[in-house]
């Protein structure tokens, strides 16, 4: 399975002790170089840039040659490289959080998921208890909104009780 990752879920999936999921549930797991440097950017937490400078070898880094695209151009570098690094390896899945981006990348026939669905799939193979998680998830800078994790939690419930 050919998985590429934008910065988001990789973040935090580190900051609420749970980036083994990636290689658990997808073996490897691809990044773009933008990605690479995102995770070791000034802001970024300590934590996810001690992470980044020793990675695991489950986690590949590549280079992507930019391309002039409008539609790309109204998302960020790391996000552009991962769509690029998506349609360019013929990737299974990418992952991806941001609205835009989401949108650009199953306009151009990506099949995509955010940290959420790393998480749901996770807690449906007992890796994880995901209302943990998500309240570890809140106690970061994640933005969501709570109908959304109720309604996340709800959906697991039905598929467990299936």
């Amino acid at each position: 399975m050919i998985v590429v990752a934008d910065t988001s879920c990789i973040c935090y999936l580190i900051l609420i002790d749970c980036i083994e999921l990636l290689s658990q549930l997808y073996g490897s797991v691809i990044i773009p170089n933008a990605v690479y440097l995102e995770l070791q950017a000034d802001n970024t937490p300590v934590r996810v840039k001690q992470w980044i400078q020793d990675y695991p070898q489950w986690l590949k880094v590549e280079s992507v040659e930019m391309i002039m695209n409008y539609e790309l151009d109204r998302l960020d570098k790391g996000e552009i490289e991962a769509i690029i690094l998506a349609e360019r390896c013929q990737s299974d899945l990418l992952i991806v959080d941001d609205r835009l981006a989401r949108t650009i990348a199953r306009k151009r026939g990506l099949k995509i998921t955010g940290l959420l669905g790393v998480l749901y799939d996770a807690a449906l193979a007992d890796k994880i208890d995901l209302a943990q998680k998500l309240k570890a998830l809140q106690n970061t800078s994640f933005f969501v909104n709570p109908n959304l994790l109720n309604s996340l939690l709800q959906m697991f419930e039905r598929a467990k009780n299936q």
